[in-house]
């Protein structure tokens, strides 16, 4: 090991105050640093030790010697250093190397007389092994508490260079992890050599962040390499590591003062440092969780850590399948934190029992968010295929104890300074919350569902929700696994793996099994994409219910096969009408309704809360009288949900530990929800009980949910292709009553199906309305999901015949069967049908068209375009002739020629074929290919002949249009279908005609030879069983198999055609497939219905774009049915005004039962490029209020409703409400149709509920753009309603910020309710090269409420550009400046010392201590317990232009402020009649602004601060004062107040600046800490050009009197006499005329006498002449700023981009003076030079703070 003993230094020359030196040593990538000594002498005599394990020294290895001073400034703490070369050592190892007196270099590498004397030996492995720890580090315990990082040592370092070079260092935060505390909104404070960068806020205790961050650096190398990222290590070890990066490390964060609290979460990281020449490692991109198979966790070396066991108890698995017929052999791998553990094989099995014990060691909190499970088929030992997975969430099955308030734990705030926690709660709720203290991970005995394949799409849902993409688990079920979870602090076992006993009856009871019933009644299936083929929906529970797995009974899980066919717009829907599919799925599961009710209770609680806070959403205007009973009812219905008691699992024989802890955390969650609702005020009410739904949703997943979900599949050519997955317990029934049941439960609900993953197009596949219910089966036997319907059940074959020499016959059926299903693949003969169990058969077997199969898909088409291809092939002459197929359809299958296809009825022709040319054909229209067997079709073709060309074809087109009948479109469907007159089929009808895979025909075709017929037989039940029917058709109808195949066995066999015996044969699996029967439900009275939709607006679209909406318009769908709006012009927010009205709407459902689950109404905002082409923008959706009864009907107030996007991502709102009408014989006597207004051929909104319009005028003051980094030249864009404006850009945006024009005007029609009315939308729109626009910041104002005015009011006067420059007065300011500042008298300096400025501070405080005066009632000053913005008098000192904040894209919680705009808006009517008289411009137009930029003086006056939070142990700390303003700093470390809460500083600071370049003044406090970094108490930010441009005088404030000398002399650069003068000019006002005597003046139409304000001469010293005494009087009845000291609070930058400060337990304020004054006003009175001394007396309870800390 090498040794360095620091003996001691000298520093010349000597430094004042005296230094506190220590030295600090590198050597390789190893810093070692000595204690802190005192003085320009320091003596340590300490050593420093490093290990050289197996690299022993080289030639070039050497020690760098740094000397600071860490009591001072970082930039001044560098004193010295030197490189010392250890080659003798190499040489001569035995020797020591004294080194005395050696001298030091500065940063430019000059030697200094500085010098150092130390010692360096390499002690033998002896020597080394005989010191303990203490000694081998030589680290004190307070060095070793500020070690942070616990690292690994890398390779050989470089040589360090003595000269400064550039270095960049890169901070990327990518996320961060069990985060403690509850409903949390965490970001990321990092600190790079004392630069400061925050990340956006999140939400959640597992947020991603994925923000990077750049600091470049010009230093010395080793000066730079000590510096600190807080996120804390050193430069210098960064750039030792591999590559000079921390590549994806986690950190443990913990907090600084209470290390032994432990780890409260982890960041991840990326960390470089880059020099000159540096390469760059390539960060892959990888997938979440993919990285933590070499996680590494880096924390603090005094956080202690603390270990758990965790033991999986893996008992057995069921109903494992991969493929079919397929025995898997399956091996169940638990992986944690990237360590994965496997249990054994076992080979060939469906059912394992495991019978295992797998431990993982892990640290609390744990570093992974989950727990993945796999079962995976290893054959032979090789694992290839995945089975299934499943992931166990650990915040699922473990508490903190954050959940309940009062168990909040503690914000980590090292590495990583987060947020603080909430304020306390009540202390009530204290005392119940801390009884829980959380628990352990558990979970189980109990299943976990296993799924497969294929997954989920991609959906943008709410932060915090997303499952990353490889812990969704697919969509197959695939089985379950049986474990349980225990957690231990200590060990039991040594072993990984362990087999567990045969004897684990005690888990038994948790796999008795019941059986239970799933009913589905699918009633509508629309808005489909066009599907070629025949469609059917599966319904699965697990395994039971699908189709494709022939291990268990079949039972009727799939509808029958339907077509789709077109609505008459663009999409297409399943014509079911009066008779509606029904599945019936019998399924054997455990008994957990016990965990079940409870979990549908919190449910309910929860979606009821949920939609009153939609409701209360909803009221936009906080004047609504609806507001507060909203709000009221809100409470109460939270009081009263709360108030349910959670079924108690004490005692409950089956409930596992989980159940037990999670019933405890629910019930006390509840209990303090319902506290909080009883003791809260309406304030914020949005807020608050968005925090309430958050923490009720924390506790909402149930982890044992051992039931899988029910997936309903929408399959296509026997493949899945869209599918709806529901959970089991939201449609489970309870006998214990509605509450424990699921929301659905026999309701109707609308399910919108998705692609699974990768697949699908852009439309979404289907709406579907079902009915379910599921539940034990001995519950269901009263079983009646809706009011009418009547449930039928039927068996079902289909008789096929061929024709065979113009014979029709079984001879021909080739690939069919003489009895099939309907696609012909499955042998159904009658005779072999039997009644199931319990059900007997009614009648006999009757034919009955299938008439939905053979609806013609152009049904409700107004217009068909056919077409038939001529198709030309070359003969041995080379010359065409036609092919051998001359007349095709576009994929070659043969058609009729076109002069034989015939027009059918209910159609007619307009025109005769026509050859097409618009596509890439020649000029004949032939198109021309090679012909490719075996189809013998090209595969590509082309619009030029060429001789190789073997065929060619061109499109013959023409239009059919529909006749207009009498009869609408779908009852031409329904007469089609017979529903309401059926009639009976006789034997020799109900043929049907084509062939399969094809359309069929009533009629006989020229082309037809293939026929069918369906027979049906319907089925009823015997006697009543206690449960319902439908769940006994499980299995089949009976049929006896093995008979079924003899006999078609010797039918094929006695068969006289060899073709017939040879063409099919049952398959092996076609054998097991059993004919199942269908179940309906039959409406035999239909309802018709009337939908009004009333559509005014949509706003907020394309947020983040310039450009406006592209010719919108509105597609609304409900059910089968839509229509379209109007279209309009391009428009930022369109205005539609339209009513659409559908009539003679048909449902069939019961109308109270449509009253309580209406269908959707979905409205799509649709957009229509130059070229006319239609593209979806969002779609929203919502239910219609339904009438039953027209008699009490009112209309539907408009609402503001989302507009979703594809991805679930929200972009704009829609102004809209609709209602569905039943139609009634009043309604047909007063139809309601008549009462909207029919205009311009449409209908528009009834008066009643449209909008009141008004002529409105906006004026916009658009003074200019602040804080905006990185623009070229920006310009405002302004959109309101349809209309939009913008300024000229700013092309010297650097130099003057200011719009060049003042005023920006528009007229248009805004509605007069303000719930309605449009809000005002701000655009920064950068012009950049090229032509290139970017939208770079946004705001919006949502109310232009307080913005109207009355032009024409007496007393109103508009804004009035501030006067900055008096030229003709500066005379006349020089002379007063001379005369009474320049050369005061002796006498009064001699006075200034008795009383002062501080003097004012104490008599306006009542301090006891102050100095006794007695004219001190005519000094005194104002002090403001707030900011003087704060004060309602001086309305923000925002009167002339207001500051709005600029986000990057739409406000929301993490949106970064990116700038702000200096504005004003007015809003006033405007006459509509042109000749009417037009109201005064509220704006002047001014044309020129030479007043800016304006250098100012700003002079602050910091007097003390005020209830502080702690910041160091000792419960104080050492705050001291830093100001900022522009690229000016002010403010010395070194003069901070020790220990101490409340500080007294009492110190003045003046400053210059440029307004507006420089307007905020930044004051910052500090707390000075000796060794690590200083923390930042807060900051506070006052906006000078807010100050300089009011109109209320708040410059420099006005002092109650008026004296020309002496310590309390006139302090503003204006007599009051000439501000009178000018605030009158302000006002509109005429100027103030003084009389010749000067103590009377008349002002405002009043005269007013120096003797009302003064009886008696005052015989105060230096008082000044009566003119400016009796201006000075009028001024303070102006309600002007007074002179003044106010108290601001300080914030926490914490939070950027939040307006409203969160509190925190402590306050923080601090009290300070100010004073600003253009320089073109003149010269500025002199500072007080008398200093406050008698501060240091003062009593520190002067003032107590109020306003609590905003972080």
């Amino acid at each position: 090991m090498l040794r360095l003993v620091v003996d001691s230094a000298t520093i010349n020359p000597p430094l004042s105050p005296p230094p506190r030196p220590c030295v600090t040593a590198y050597f390789r990538d190893i810093k070692r640093r000595t204690h802190e000594a005192e003085g320009n002498n320091p003596i340590w005599n300490e050593t420093l030790i490093w290990y050289l394990s197996d690299c022993p020294l080289q030639n070039d290895s050497f020690l760098q010697i740094i000397l600071r001073d860490v009591g001072a400034a970082k930039k001044d703490r560098f004193i010295g250093l030197a490189t010392i070369l250890l080659q003798p050592l190499v040489k001569k190892p035995s020797e020591v190397l004294s080194l005395k007196d050696l001298n030091l270099l500065n940063h430019l590498m000059q030697s200094t007389d500085c010098t150092v004397t130390l010692h360096v030996t390499l002690a033998r492995k002896q020597y080394a092994s005989k010191l303990g720890d203490y000694d081998l580090l030589g680290l004190s315990a307070q060095e070793m508490a500020r070690r942070k990082l616990m690292v690994p040592g890398s390779g050989m370092p470089m040589a360090l260079s003595s000269k400064p070079q550039h270095f960049q260092v890169r901070v990327k935060v990518f996320e961060a992890r069990q985060l403690m505390g509850n409903n949390i909104k965490p970001m990321v404070n990092v600190v790079i050599g004392g630069y400061q960068y925050n990340t956006r806020i999140k939400m959640g205790n597992n947020p991603f962040f994925n923000e990077i961050f750049f600091q470049n650096f010009y230093e010395v190398p080793a000066k730079l390499f000590d510096e600190t990222i807080l996120i804390q290590t050193d430069i210098g070890f960064i750039y030792y590591s591999p590559g000079h990066t921390l590549m994806r490390k986690w950190l443990g964060l913990c907090q600084p003062n209470e290390p032994n609290s432990g780890v409260r979460g982890y960041l991840k990281v990326t960390i470089c440092v880059l020099g000159v020449g540096d390469q760059v490692l390539v960060d892959q991109e990888m997938p979440y969780g993919a990285d933590d198979t070499t996680t590494e966790i880096f924390k603090s070396s005094v956080v202690p850590t603390n270990v758990a066991y965790l033991q999986f108890f893996i008992y057995c698995a069921e109903d494992l399948h991969l493929k079919k017929q397929h025995l898997v052999s399956p091996v169940l791998e638990v992986e944690l934190i990237g360590e994965k553990l496997k249990t054994n094989v076992l080979t060939e099995t469906e059912n394992p029992i495991w019978n295992q014990i797998l431990t993982f060691q892990i640290q609390l909190p744990c570093l992974s968010s989950y727990i993945k499970f796999r079962v995976l088929d290893c054959p032979k030992n090789s694992c290839q295929d995945e089975i299934g997975t499943v992931s166990l969430f650990l915040n699922q099955i473990s508490s903190t104890g954050a959940e309940i308030e009062g168990k909040q734990s503690p914000w980590p705030l090292l590495p990583v300074p987060l947020l603080p926690p909430p304020p306390p709660p009540p202390p009530s709720l204290s005392l119940l919350a801390g009884m829980y203290s959380g628990f352990l991970p558990c979970f189980g005995p109990s299943f976990l569902t296993l799924r497969g394949g294929k997954k989920a799409p991609f959906r943008i849902q709410e932060e915090n929700t997303n499952i990353p993409d490889s812990l969704k688990d697919g969509l197959t079920y695939r089985g379950r696994v049986f474990l349980e979870l225990s957690t231990h602090v200590t060990s039991h076992q040594d072993l990984k793996r362990k087999d567990l006993s045969s004897e684990v009856t005690s888990i038994e009871r948790h796999r008795h099994r019941q059986k239970y019933g799933l009913c589905v009644i699918f009633l509508s299936c629309t808005m489909m994409p066009n599907f070629k083929d025949l469609i059917q929906f599966e319904v699965s529970i697990g395994h039971y219910g699908n189709k494709m797995d022939l291990n268990y009974k079949p039972c009727v899980s799939t509808t029958q096969y339907s077509p789709v066919i077109y609505d008459g717009n663009i999409y297409h829907y399943v014509p079911w009408y009066n008779t509606k599919p029904v599945v019936a799925v019998i399924s054997q599961w455990e008994d957990v309704s016990f965990r079940m009710n409870c979990l549908n209770l919190l449910h309910f609680t929860r979606d009821r809360l949920k939609a009153n806070l939609d409701t209360l959403k909803s009221i936009r205007n906080p004047r609504d009288p609806a507001l507060l009973p909203q709000w009221e009812k809100l409470l109460r219905e939270l009081v009263e949900d709360c108030k349910h008691p959670l079924p108690c699992m004490a005692h409950q024989p089956r409930a596992t530990e989980l159940d037990k802890k999670r019933w405890q955390l629910r019930s006390r969650l509840l209990q303090e929800l319902s506290q909080k609702a009883k003791e809260v005020k309406p304030r914020n009410m949005v807020a608050t009980v968005e925090d309430w739904l958050y923490r009720l949703n924390a506790v909402l997943p149930e982890p044992q949910m051992s039931l899988p979900d029910v997936m309903i599949w929408l399959t296509s050519k026997e493949q899945r292709v869209a599918y709806a997955q529901v959970p089991t317990h939201s449609i489970l029934f309870s006998p214990t009553g509605a509450l424990h049941s699921g929301r659905f439960c026999g309701k109707t609900q609308t399910l919108i199906l998705q692609y699974p993953e990768g697949e699908g197009q852009d439309m979404l596949p289907a709406h579907l309305r079902v009915c379910m219910w599921f539940g034990n089966i001995s519950d269901s036997k009263n079983l009646q999901l809706l009011r009418e319907g009547e449930v039928v059940v039927y068996a079902e074959t289909y008789e096929n015949q061929a024709k065979y020499k113009d014979q029709w016959g079984q001879q021909g059926l080739y690939h069919c069967p003489n009895f099939s299903d309907v696609m012909g693949h499955k042998a159904l003969p009658k005779e072999d049908f039997q009644a199931p169990q319990g059900w007997h058969w009614q009648g006999q077997w009757t034919v009955e068209p299938q008439r939905r199969l053979l609806l013609d898909v152009d049904i409700n088409k107004s217009q068909v375009l056919e077409e038939v291809y001529e198709n030309q092939c070359r003969d041995t002459t080379g010359a065409w002739v036609p092919a051998a197929i001359p007349n095709t359809d576009m994929n070659g299958e043969p058609v009729e020629a076109r002069e034989n296809v015939q027009c059918p009825r209910g159609w007619h022709v307009k025109e005769s074929w026509i050859v097409e040319l618009n596509h890439a054909v020649d000029s004949e229209g032939w198109e021309y290919g090679v012909a490719i067997e075996p189809s013998g079709q090209p595969r590509v073709w082309n619009s030029v002949e060429k001789t190789y060309y073997s065929c060619r074809r061109r499109r013959w087109v023409r239009v059919r249009c529909r006749n207009h009948g009498k009869l609408s479109l779908e009852e031409e469907t329904l007469s089609f279908l017979q529903l309401h007159h059926p009639m009976p089929a006789k034997d020799e009808e109900g043929w049907e005609y084509g062939t399969f895979g094809s359309k069929f025909h009533l009629n006989p075709q020229p082309q037809s030879q293939f026929r069918r017929r369906c027979w049906h037989r319907r089925m009823v039940p015997n006697k009543d069983k206690g449960i319902a029917p439908i769940f006994l058709l499980e299995g089949s109808l009976g049929m006896d198999l093995k008979e079924k195949s003899r006999k078609e066995e010797m039918r094929l066999t006695q068969a006289p055609d060899k073709t017939i015996r040879s063409s099919w044969r049952p398959a092996q699996e076609d054998i097991q497939l059993h004919a199942l029967p269908f179940i309906y439900c039959i409406f035999n009275k239909p309802h018709y219905y009337q939908l009004f939709c009333y559509i005014y607006q949509a706003r907020n679209l394309m947020s983040n774009q310039i450009q406006t909406f592209q010719v919108p318009f509105i597609r609304l769908v409900f059910l089968n049915h839509s229509q379209c709006t109007q279209t309009l012009k391009s428009s930022a927010a369109p205005t539609w005004a339209q009513t659409l009205i559908f009539q003679h709407l048909l449902l069939y459902e019961n109308p109270e039962d449509t009253k309580a689950s209406p269908p959707l109404v979905v409205l799509e905002l649709w957009q229509q490029n130059a070229q006319g082409k239609e593209s979806l923008w969002a779609r929203s959706m919502w239910s219609p209020v339904v009438w039953l009864d027209v008699q009490k009907r009112t209309l539907p107030p408009l609402r503001w409703h989302p507009l979703v996007k594809l991805l679930g991502e929200k972009e704009g709102e829609i102004l809209v409400s609709c209602e569905l009408i039943l139609e009634t014989e009043s309604v047909k006597e007063r139809p309601p149709i008549l009462s909207v207004p029919w205009k311009n051929g449409v209908y528009t909104l009834p008066k009643s509920i449209q909008p009141t319009l008004k002529k409105m005028a906006v004026e916009i003051l658009v003074w200019g753009l602040r804080n905006m980094k990185q623009v070229h030249s920006p310009q405002l864009l302004v959109e309101c309603w349809e209309e939009s404006l913008q300024t000229e850009p700013i092309k010297d945006f650097q130099t003057n910020p200011n719009f060049k024009q003042s005023v920006l005007f528009l007229t248009l029609f805004i509605p007069t309710e303000e719930a309605y009315a449009p809000p005002l939308t701000l655009k920064v729109v950068d012009n950049q090269d090229f032509g290139q626009q970017t939208v770079v910041g946004q705001a919006n104002i949502h109310s232009l409420q307080p913005y109207f005015c009355d032009p024409w009011a007496e007393d109103y006067v508009p804004p009035q550009l501030p006067m900055l420059s008096v030229n003709k007065y500066q005379k006349l300011l020089d002379y007063f400046y001379e005369k009474f500042w320049i050369s005061p008298s002796k006498a009064q300096d001699q006075y200034q010392h008795e009383v002062d400025w501080w003097s004012k501070l104490f008599w306006a405080t009542g301090d006891a201590k102050a100095l006794q005066y007695k004219y001190k009632d005519y000094h005194t000053l104002k002090v403001y317990d707030c900011e003087l913005e704060a004060v309602p008098a001086f309305e923000g000192l925002q009167d002339f232009c207001q500051t709005f904040r600029l986000y990057q894209e739409e406000p929301k919680l993490d949106s970064p402020v990116v700038g702000e705009f200096k504005g004003l808006f007015r809003v006033y009517p405007f006459p509509e009649d042109p000749k009417a008289p037009k109201p005064p411009r509220q704006f002047l137009v001014w044309r020129n602004k030479e007043d800016f930029p304006q250098e100012c003086l700003v002079r602050v006056y910091v007097v003390r601060a005020i209830n502080l939070q702690p910041q160091d142990s000792n419960g104080l700390c050492d705050p001291y004062v830093i100001l900022k303003l522009g690229q000016t700093t002010m403010g010395n470390r070194d003069k901070y107040c020790p220990n101490t809460l409340n500080p007294i500083f009492g110190i003045m600071f003046e400053l210059s600046c440029t307004i507006p370049l420089e307007k905020d003044l930044e004051i910052q406090l500090y707390d000075f800490d000796l060794f690590s970094p200083d923390e930042k108490i807060g900051t506070t930010i006052i906006d000078l050009e807010n100050r300089l441009l009011s109109g209320f005088g708040a410059r420099c404030g006005l002092s109650k009197s008026y004296c020309y000398a002496g310590p309390f002399r006139w302090r503003d650069q204006m007599t009051p006499s000439f501000l009178l003068e000018r605030h009158a000019k302000q006002k509109g006002l005429p100027p103030p005329l003084f009389s010749p005597e000067e103590d009377t003046v008349f002002y405002n139409g009043k005269k007013f006498k120096l003797q009302s304000f003064e009886p008696k001469p005052p015989p105060v010293r230096y008082l000044g002449p009566k003119k400016e005494r009796l201006a000075l009087y009028l001024l303070h009845t102006q309600g002007l700023v007074p002179e003044h000291v106010e108290t601001r609070t300080l914030y926490s930058n914490s939070q950027p981009g939040i307006d409203q400060p969160i509190h925190f337990h402590s306050r923080e304020r601090y009290k300070c003076g100010w004073t600003s004054s253009p320089r073109s006003l003149g010269l500025l009175a002199p500072q007080s030079t008398s200093g406050p001394e008698s501060l240091k007396g003062m009593s520190c309870a002067a003032l107590s703070g109020k306003l609590p800390k905003w972080t």
